[in-house]
């Protein structure tokens, strides 16, 4: 399997904006977050890197994002397990180019992938308008209140969110409380990540 340093290294050859590292970053710690309270714990590694991995395709093709992933991943030595898990995090979604995404995620990490994705952008938005300008002090009910807010975070698909809730066979709520967890957890080790990249 691709070690978790090779991993970053492709995305960096792919992905340059920080906004777009800082994504793939939080949404590989919430990955390994989800593995170990899910009970997938000895399989972290290869969650997060998953999660680290997910959006390759979107900075440099976002008209064709899931449909480049596989070409990228391939040339950079990724096995099919992960190309697959990649590329279903977009099923049901009609891209750019107009085609809609057919890869449907099976295992649990690929379900857990399709439903926190969009849900730890709508989040991180809702983040940054606290005044500690972090998660570790929201609570659940103020994050449903702008998650309600249909002009909130407009870009973030509830229909999505909602989806992946079903998929994985669980109340909204519970998704939403979860991920807010995930993210306060690992804040300060992607708060310091980032500093890394920007020196």
């Amino acid at each position: 399997m691709i070690t978790r340093d090779e991993a970053f290294a492709l995305l960096k050859k792919y992905n340059k904006d920080s906004f777009h590292i800082q994504h793939a970053l939080t949404v590989e710690a919430v990955m390994k977050w989800y593995a170990e309270k899910l009970g997938y714990g000895n399989n972290a590694e290869y969650w997060g890197i998953v999660g680290l991995l997910h959006d390759i395709d979107f900075e440099l093709y976002p008209e064709e994002h899931c449909l480049k992933a596989p070409e990228l991943l391939k040339d950079g030595g990724v096995g099919d397990d992960i190309i697959h898990a990649v590329c279903s995090h977009g099923y049901g979604i009609t891209v750019g180019c107009g085609t809609t995404i057919d890869v449907e995620p099976v295992h649990q990490m690929e379900k857990v992938l399709f439903a926190a994705d969009e849900l730890t952008g709508l989040i991180g938005a809702a983040a940054l308008m606290r005044p500690s300008k972090s998660t570790k002090d929201m609570e659940l009910k103020s994050l449903k209140k702008k998650y309600k807010s249909k002009g909130f975070a407009a870009g973030c698909s509830r229909e999505v969110i909602e989806r992946g809730a079903d998929q994985l066979g669980w109340e909204l709520d519970q998704l939403l409380e979860m991920t807010l967890q995930a993210m306060a957890a690992t804040e300060d080790i992607i708060s310091g990540e980032m500093e890394t990249e920007q020196r």
